[in-house]
């Protein structure tokens, strides 16, 4: 069982891997970084389809939170100052205006600074349907 949650995040998008990067030097969450395409997916209890689609938080419990709620939990497990806009993340309305944004630079991140020549050779992924924001174990 892990001890620490897991940041899943696109390897191929140099924005996820800058804004991945970034945070593990500023912020410090005290949790594992790992691109998709190298995670054990089965064992962290996602599907590829999620994880290309956002970032996903998994909780040593196997919860699992994407997108805007996983930016919401790593600012809350980073602590001190950072846990405020985390917690007010997850309240209603913050929370449905977090996921309109992030749904936003997700869908524009190839455009953001940090994107590289990999990004933009990568054809557009069709958005699935919005999965639940939360998924407990069985």
């Amino acid at each position: 069982m892990r001890t620490h949650p897991v940041l899943v995040y696109d390897g191929d998008c140099g924005f996820c891997t800058a804004s991945a990067r970034t945070v593990r030097r500023l912020l410090d969450p005290r949790c594992e970084f790992t691109a998709w395409q190298a995670a054990d997916l089965d064992s962290l209890g996602v599907s590829q389809e999620r994880a290309e689609y956002e970032a996903l938080w998994v909780t040593p419990r196997g919860e699992v939170y994407g997108g805007a709620q996983a930016v919401a939990r790593l600012l809350l497990r980073a602590g001190g100052a950072w846990a405020v806009p985390g917690a007010l993340l997850t309240l209603p309305p913050l929370r449905w205006i977090a996921h309109a944004v992030y749904r936003v630079v997700a869908a524009n991140r190839r455009r953001l600074p940090g994107w590289t020549p990999t990004c933009a050779a990568l054809p557009p992924r069709p958005s699935p349907p919005a999965p639940p924001e939360v998924r407990s174990p069985s």
